[in-house]
C-alpha cells in the first residue's frame, strides 16, 4: 500500500462504523421467549431436545407408598422410613402440574399441549381424577333409590362382597402377598368390622331416613374426626387455621342435625334419625382411617382392602337374612331392570372401579389434590339426588353444609399449602 494512502486510511478508521443490520427478532432474554419465536417445526424439535436432555426422575419404589381403602375413600401415606428422611420420601410423589403451571415454567409444554392429542390426554387425566368422587356420590343416590325394594343391609353387603372379591383377585394376580399370621388377620378383621361393616351398615340404614346429598355431606365430615384422633394418638398438629376449621365444622354439623331433632314428651333427641346414623357412619370411617397405619404393618395394603371388604360384608349379609330384607325373603323377582342396574352400579362402579381408579391416581400424582377433591362427592350426590329423587336441602341445612365443607378445607389447609 502506498505511503500517501495511509493518512486517508487512518482517517477512515476514525469514522464511526455503520451499525450492523438489526436481527429479524429482537434479543430475547429467556429460553421460553426464544422457543416461542422459532418456527413450528423448530419449536417442537427444541421441545423434544430439551425433554431428552433432562434426566428422568427416578420412579417411586412400590413399597414406599401405601394405599388402603377406607369407607368410601382411600387413605394413602408415604413410608418415610423406607427412604431415610421425610424430604426424600416426599420426593417419591411425582408432580402432576396443570397446564397453566406448565405454561409458566418454560413455556415448552404449553406448545405441546396445544395439540388435540395432548388436550385429549389432559382431559382424560382430569376425568380419571374426578371419576371416583362421581361414582361415590352417585352410588349414594342409586342406593337411596333401590333400598326400599331390597333392604338396607342387602345393599350394604352387595356393595362390599363382589368388590372385595375382585380386589383380592386383582392383588393376587399382581403377586401381592396374602395376610399371614394371626396378627395380620386380626388387624384385617378389626379393620373390616369397623371400616366396612359399621360404615356401610350405618350408611345404608341412614339413607332410609335422610337424603343422599345431606348424608354425603355428613359422611365426608370424617376428616374433622381424623384430625382430632391423629392429634391425640400421633401428635400431629393442624395449626391455627385447622383448629378454627374444627370449631367451624362442629357448628356446621349442628346445623345439619337441627332439622332432625325429634321431640318425644319432654326429651329432645336426634338418635335414630338418618342424620345421626350418617354421623355414626362417618365416625366408623374416621376410626378406620386411623387404623390404616396399624393394618399396613401386618398386611399388603391392597390385599387388606379387599379382605376387609369381604370380612365386613359377611355379617351384613347375615343381618340382611335375619332382618328379612325383601331381596332375600322371596321378593327378589319383583326387582325391575332399573333396580338391578342400580345394584350393579353401586357394587361395580361405587366400590370396585372407584377404588381401583383412586389407587391408580394415588400412586402417580398428588395425594393432597386427591384429598381436596373429596368436596365433589356431596356435590354429585346433591345434584343427582335432586334430579332423580327430588331431594332438597332446607335453608338451615344449606348453611350447615357450606360451613362443613369450608371447615374440611381449613383442616386440610396446612397440608395443601405445604404441598404447594
Amino acid at each position: 500500500m502506498p505511503a500517501a494512502a495511509c493518512p486517508a486510511a487512518a482517517g477512515l478508521l476514525l469514522l464511526p462504523l455503520p451499525s450492523p443490520p438489526r436481527p429479524r427478532f429482537p434479543p430475547l432474554s429467556s429460553t421460553r421467549s426464544r422457543i416461542r419465536a422459532l418456527a413450528p417445526a423448530r419449536r417442537f424439535a427444541a421441545v423434544r431436545a430439551r425433554r431428552e436432555s433432562s434426566p428422568p426422575s427416578p420412579p417411586a419404589p412400590a413399597d414406599s407408598l401405601d394405599c388402603v381403602g377406607t369407607g368410601s375413600d382411600v387413605e394413602c401415606f408415604v413410608d418415610a422410613s423406607a427412604e431415610g428422611d421425610d424430604a426424600n420420601a416426599a420426593s417419591l410423589l411425582p408432580a402432576r402440574l396443570p397446564a397453566a403451571s406448565k405454561a409458566e415454567d418454560g413455556g415448552t409444554d404449553a406448545a405441546v399441549s396445544a395439540s388435540p392429542a395432548a388436550a385429549g390426554k389432559e382431559l382424560w387425566e382430569w376425568a380419571s381424577l374426578v371419576s371416583p368422587f362421581f361414582f361415590w356420590g352417585t352410588a349414594m343416590v342409586a342406593m337411596k333409590g333401590v333400598i326400599p325394594r331390597t333392604g338396607p343391609f342387602f345393599v350394604a353387603a352387595l356393595r362390599l362382597l363382589p368388590a372385595g372379591a375382585l380386589l383380592v383377585a386383582f392383588a393376587a394376580a399382581r403377586g401381592r402377598k396374602q395376610p399371614s399370621g394371626w396378627e395380620a388377620w386380626l388387624a384385617v378383621a378389626a379393620f373390616g368390622l369397623i371400616d366396612a361393616a359399621c360404615f356401610q351398615g350405618f350408611l345404608a340404614e341412614g339413607l332410609q331416613k335422610t337424603s343422599a346429598g345431606l348424608g354425603s355431606v355428613i359422611i365426608d365430615s370424617q376428616p374433622l374426626t381424623v384430625a382430632i384422633l391423629a392429634s391425640l394418638l400421633f401428635g400431629e398438629s393442624i395449626g391455627a387455621i385447622g383448629a378454627g376449621g374444627l370449631v367451624l365444622g362442629v357448628m356446621g354439623l349442628l346445623l345439619l342435625e337441627v332439622p332432625a331433632l325429634s321431640v318425644q314428651g319432654n326429651d329432645t333427641t336426634i338418635w335414630g334419625s338418618g342424620e345421626s346414623l350418617m354421623f355414626l357412619s362417618a365416625q366408623s370411617m374416621a376410626v378406620g382411617t386411623i387404623m390404616v397405619r396399624w393394618v399396613s404393618k401386618y398386611s399388603d395394603p391392597i390385599m387388606a382392602t379387599g379382605w376387609h371388604m369381604i370380612i365386613g360384608g359377611l355379617p351384613l349379609l347375615v343381618i340382611s337374612v335375619l332382618n328379612h330384607d325383601p331381596a332375600l325373603s322371596g321378593h327378589i323377582q319383583e326387582l325391575t331392570w332399573s333396580d338391578i342396574l342400580a345394584l350393579a352400579y353401586t357394587s361395580i362402579f361405587g366400590s370396585a372401579i372407584s377404588y381401583g381408579v383412586y389407587f391408580y391416581n394415588a400412586t402417580r400424582g398428588s395425594l393432597t389434590t386427591l384429598s381436596s377433591l373429596t368436596f365433589l362427592t356431596p356435590m354429585f350426590a346433591s345434584i343427582f339426588g335432586y334430579l332423580y329423587l327430588g331431594e332438597t336441602f332446607s335453608p338451615v341445612q344449606i348453611g350447615g353444609a357450606l360451613l362443613t365443607l369450608v371447615a374440611i378445607y381449613m383442616v386440610n389447609y396446612k397440608s395443601i399449602v405445604g404441598e404447594k
